[in-house]
């Protein structure tokens, strides 16, 4: 029972994390900078957020944004965010769905308890890989926007990820700690146990045999 209560806390925790992740990839509040020096822009009130796949500027009752759409020419730094983050996104799918199937609450047919602990832990094992892409992107995001331009604050979509990489490697955890397949070797000792006190089968002793028949005579 804590087994199961273990695997379905790690597949929510999982799914939360995935999500979070999916969120910080498709939103571009990573970072907000300020091209002109903090108190030019604190009078100005102009900010520049910068994420992933846009840049914009962020104003007094303005939102522009301008798009990325020339990717050989964008700095390694947002291609390799890039690249990171949407594999977490994609990865973190098929993770979830092995996962799902493998929970006590759903029976294939008459599969074993092994095969389900061994896609348990396949899928652990993948959620870990979604939250190594998403702790890599995130810290590696904001250092590379702060040698570039000069980093202000960090945003919303930055925080998303962040929650997501650590879900995401508490979930993997717990999946593959609770996935390790019950021991048999209770059952096997209770087993032999039984089969010894009932005689296993052997044949009784010959020698109680003839006793009983010398003494019907």
């Amino acid at each position: 029972m804590a087994n199961s209560c273990l695997q379905m806390t790690g597949f929510l925790v999982s799914c939360l994390g995935w999500l979070g992740l999916v969120i910080a990839t498709g939103t571009n509040d990573w970072v907000f900078m300020c091209k002109y020096g903090w108190n030019t822009c604190k009078k100005m009130d102009e900010l520049v957020a910068k994420g992933l796949w846009a840049e914009c500027v962020i104003s007094t009752g303005v939102y522009h944004c301008l798009s990325f759409t020339q990717i050989l020419d964008l700095p390694a730094y947002i291609q390799t965010t890039r690249a990171l983050m949407i594999s977490a996104s994609i990865l973190g799918l098929p993770a979830v769905g092995i996962i799902l199937m493998s929970m006590p609450c759903i029976n294939l047919g008459n599969e074993p308890e092994g095969s389900k602990n061994k896609r348990i832990l396949f899928g652990g094992v993948i959620i870990f890989i979604v939250a190594l892409c998403g702790l890599v992107s995130t810290i590696w995001f904001p250092i590379g926007a702060y040698h570039e331009d000069g980093l202000m604050s960090f945003g919303f979509s930055l925080y998303t990820g962040w929650v997501g990489t650590v879900f995401s490697l508490l979930g993997g955890s717990i999946l593959t700690c609770c996935s390790s397949e019950p021991s048999s070797h209770s059952y096997q000792d209770n087993n032999r146990f039984y089969l010894s006190k009932h005689g296993g089968g052997n044949p009784p002793p010959a020698s109680s045999t003839n006793h009983a028949k010398s003494a019907h005579v």
